[in-house]
């Protein structure tokens, strides 16, 4: 077993470390906020009061960290402070140049690293059910890859460094964009007289089957364990879509790729979150379709 510091404990860090301290693992958590830390303590992590103590004697460390500044301010931080070998694994979502930044401080100092956003929400999270996209070495992955099986159930390495960040960008611009085509379709069916319940029988049984659809459904009703059925409390909330979407309409842009679904599902989770929503579930966004409450221009 090893010894972890897990920087980051709200959400999504606090259930992760906790499940770290379930499968045996010595864990001690930091957190800047005090009410994240008494959570993470009653769940079995200790805690520390800097990154300094947290790190003290730790054979890995994981962040998990709002946005890639954050991450960078840290990293920074640590290859200060770790002994070289420290293993050094970010699960944040960030933007692809602070990720091949990471690496690059995590290498300057002969740290191995790993780049390891999850999927699976807050729900995952606390069921230890997340899947990972790993990116860096192969072998570092190997090694690392009894920690990611105490948190979740699928762990994938996608490639070298930063590809993980890359594959969850480009996985939750699917999510957004194909949330939004669900939504569309209820709302449309329920113009022309289609009970929600007949058009999900149809649709998650035939070509418009998706995991928006039959995993987080957004109307009440045919999946009870979604959102929808508990007045839209996030699993994921709509304002860290619009971060994800965010990422993908900058990466897009670095790369010229073209994304106009992207860009699209980027524009209507922002008004959607003007509109004061973004604290709700992002399957939430089929309110503002069927309220008609925005008109987004071509």
């Amino acid at each position: 077993m090893n010894t972890i510091a897990f920087i980051g404990l709200g959400h999504m860090g606090g259930p992760m470390a906790a499940n770290l301290a379930k499968a045996g693992h010595a864990v001690r958590g930091f957190d800047l906020s005090p009410a994240s830390l008494d959570l993470a303590r009653a769940s079995g992590v200790s805690t520390a009061g800097s990154v300094a103590e947290v790190v003290s004697g730790a054979d890995l460390v994981i962040t998990m960290l709002p946005a890639g500044t954050h991450v960078l301010a840290v990293w920074q931080e640590l290859v200060a402070i770790v002994p070289s070998g420290t293993l050094l694994i970010d699960c944040s979502t960030i933007d692809m140049d602070s990720a091949r930044k990471a690496h690059a401080l995590a290498e300057a100092h002969a740290c191995p690293a790993l780049d390891a956003p999850v999927s699976g929400g807050t729900g995952g999270a606390s069921a230890g059910t997340l899947t990972f996209m790993v990116g860096g070495d192969a072998a570092v992955f190997a090694g690392a890859r009894p920690v990611f099986e105490a948190m979740g159930k699928k762990i994938i390495h996608c490639g070298d460094a930063s590809a993980g960040q890359a594959a969850k960008i480009c996985n939750n611009m699917i999510l957004g964009i194909s949330m939004i085509a669900v939504g569309e379709a209820f709302v449309l069916g329920e113009r022309l007289g289609l009970s929600h319940q007949a058009l999900f029988d149809v649709a998650s049984v035939s070509s418009g089957q998706c995991w928006s659809l039959t995993t987080y459904c957004p109307v009440p009703g045919p999946v009870p364990t979604s959102p929808a059925n508990h007045a839209y409390q996030p699993g994921f909330a709509a304002a860290l879509m619009l971060k994800d979407l965010k990422l993908s309409q900058a990466a897009a842009e670095d790369t010229g790729a073209l994304t106009p679904l992207g860009a699209k599902a980027a524009l209507l989770y922002q008004l959607f979150s003007d509109e004061g929503f973004g604290a709700q579930d992002f399957s939430s966004i089929i309110n503002m379709l069927r309220d008609k409450s925005v008109v987004v221009a071509e």
